[in-house]
């Protein structure tokens, strides 16, 4: 049996390209946008753009992934790619008000930039499962039997990942904290870590 080969999309391919690209720009100008006031800050700045940066990179990765694959032949599907781009263009803006704005000054606006950037996270995550959940379809013939199982497993990801961000939106998430964080910002971990974790305990 022949399966559909992997074939370009070079104007949707382009497109994404490009807003992945500009998306992580942006995330670099937040860098140089205030000053650090010592060598701690320096560490920390960085270390926050990696977590958006991962972010970024593992969403595109997945997506083009998922796409190679996927045909665009419908105007649902073309809107859901171009919903995703926006979701992905705007994820600098919402990071960068999460790591600008502080407790002590900007509570209730911290609070909106959290749950807005939980949300935005939620549908990149729903939109790729639901992606994912396309290829998944046996009668659609998208994919090797050999790879059906893998790809049903990254829907799975898709969708705990998507509730988990969904979730954190909850009050009682901004309430809780550790150390005085809220413990929002520590579920947002939770959709990268476990399935890595998963995968390390499979021996992948």
């Amino acid at each position: 049996m022949t399966y559909p080969p992997r074939h370009p999309k070079p104007r949707l391919e382009s497109l994404s390209d490009l807003i992945f690209g500009l998306a992580l720009s942006i995330g670099t100008i937040s860098l140089i946008a205030r000053l650090p006031k010592g060598p701690a800050e320096i560490v920390f700045d960085i270390v926050q753009f990696g977590f958006s940066f991962v972010i970024l990179i593992s969403v595109w990765m997945w997506y083009t992934s998922i796409m190679s694959v996927l045909p665009v032949e419908d105007r649902t599907t073309t809107v859901l790619n171009l919903l995703m781009l926006f979701l992905v263009s705007i994820e600098p803006y919402l990071f960068y008000l999460n790591v600008t704005y502080d407790l002590t000054d900007h509570v209730l606006l911290l609070d909106a930039a959290s749950i807005i950037y939980a949300l935005d996270m939620a549908g990149l995550m729903a939109i790729l499962a639901l992606f994912t959940h396309q290829l998944t379809i046996e009668e659609k013939k998208l994919l090797p039997d050999d790879s059906l199982t893998r790809y049903k497993r990254m829907r799975t990801n898709f969708l705990i990942s998507a509730v988990l961000f969904a979730v954190t939106i909850l009050p009682v998430f901004w309430t809780l904290r550790i150390q005085d964080t809220p413990l929002r910002f520590f579920l947002w971990f939770a959709p990268f870590v476990v399935p890595l974790m998963t995968r390390v305990l499979r021996g992948e």
